[in-house]
């Protein structure tokens, strides 16, 4: 996890804080929410790529809480971080394989 300063996290926060907004307002049918799958996507990958470098559950607890998009995100995050680590420790030779046809 990268170190950011209490303003970079505040930035943070506020994009995380409407990506995630949109993404729960069109997910719960939200009658005057266009949904736009290109902006959704824009979303779900801004949330994504936030909280792959900040811990949201620390960060911005009060946004994990209130948002199931950001809880979404936090479990999808958490679920590759495992994922990864047991194909590395139980799966030698698939790694290597996977790294092979990624390269």
């Amino acid at each position: 996890m990268s170190h950011f300063s209490q303003s970079n996290l505040n930035t943070l926060e506020v994009s995380a804080r409407s990506a995630a907004a949109y993404l729960d307002a069109c997910d719960n049918g939200a009658k005057y929410t266009r949904l736009d799958p290109g902006y959704y996507q824009a979303c779900a990958k801004l949330l994504l790529a936030i909280f792959s470098v900040v811990d949201a559950a620390h960060a911005f607890p009060g946004l994990v809480e209130e948002s199931a998009a950001a809880r979404d995100i936090v479990k999808t995050i958490e679920m590759g971080r495992r994922i990864q680590l047991s194909r590395i420790a139980y799966f030698p030779e698939m790694t290597v394989v996977i790294n092979r046809a990624s390269a």
